[in-house]
């Protein structure tokens, strides 16, 4: 078995996007959630689960998981997922999958995680003030695991810090265009990146 997982969360509101699926935003001929899939199975990832609603087209072989209620955010979707993750993978990585550049981004946790010491839970990228991003991050499962079990009713409604507050993450910061996601009108226009409607529309 190999010793990395990996986790796409999908399952916001996109309430600044009009509530569009990200995973189905297309950008350089691929969605943003086939584009996050192949930077995971690029690092070594054979388990890819997805936490979100399912979508068409999707990439094959994924697992699916939602937390439930739905829209209960970032905390209770990875929650969810950790529950069916495999406890014997020695990594966990983490993506949203609004990323811009998944494969930047994931290339830099795996070669930053040969730099961490031996009693660190984990790894995460950070924007250009060195504030977290905890879903671009790479995570001894086990850690992850523990964090993810102490939050409080299955972890509706609460932060994502929540999860990592009693684990050692090492936080690197990363260029901003590494970082950088997918969550306005304006951010979809500066990527380049085209809206599933607007790509229907396209096709008439």
């Amino acid at each position: 078995m190999s010793d990395l997982q990996a986790i796409i969360l999908t399952g916001g509101r996109a309430a600044r996007l009009d509530g569009i699926p990200k995973a189905l935003v297309r950008l350089e001929g691929a969605t943003l959630l086939e584009r996050a899939v192949d930077a995971a199975r690029a690092a070594g990832a054979v388990d890819v689960i997805v936490a979100g609603p399912e979508v068409d087209p999707a990439p094959d072989h994924v697992r699916w998981v939602r937390e439930d209620p739905a829209f209960t955010g970032p905390a209770a979707a990875l929650r969810a997922a950790m529950s069916m993750a495999a406890a014997d993978a020695a990594w966990t990585l983490v993506l949203a999958v609004d990323l811009v550049r998944p494969a930047e981004a994931v290339t830099r946790l795996m070669t930053d995680k040969e730099l961490l010491p031996g009693d660190t839970d984990g790894i995460c990228l950070g924007d250009a003030s060195s504030r977290p991003q905890w879903l671009t991050g790479l995570y001894r499962t086990a850690a992850l695991a523990r964090g993810a079990a102490s939050l409080d009713d299955e972890g509706r409604d609460q932060a994502v810090r929540q999860i990592m507050a009693e684990l050692a993450i090492a936080v690197v910061r990363a260029p901003d265009e590494v970082v950088a996601d997918i969550d306005t009108w304006q951010d979809l226009q500066d990527a380049g990146a085209v809206a599933p409607r607007a790509e229907k529309e396209d096709d008439r």
